[in-house]
C-alpha cells in the first residue's frame, strides 16, 4: 500500500520536526544544559524512550 506509507510516513517526519522543535524551545525556556539536550534528542531516536522522558520530566516538574 504505497499510498498509506507515503502518508504515514509524511506524518511520522513531521511528528519528530515537531519534537525537535519544541527540543529547542524548551532548551530556551528551561535554560537546560546540552549535555539533556542531547540525551532528550537521542531518546527521541530509540523505541519507547520518550515515555521514559516524558516521566522523568514529570517528576522534575511536580512540586516536592
Amino acid at each position: 500500500m504505497p499510498l498509506a506509507v507515503k502518508y504515514v510516513g509524511w506524518a511520522h517526519g513531521m511528528l519528530f520536526v515537531l519534537y525537535v522543535v519544541c527540543l529547542i524551545m524548551a532548551w530556551q525556556e528551561k535554560k537546560w544544559g546540552i549535555g539533556k539536550v542531547i540525551v532528550l534528542f537521542v531518546a527521541s531516536l530509540l523505541p519507547f524512550a520518550p515515555f521514559w522522558v516524558d516521566k522523568k520530566l514529570k517528576e522534575e516538574e511536580s512540586p516536592r
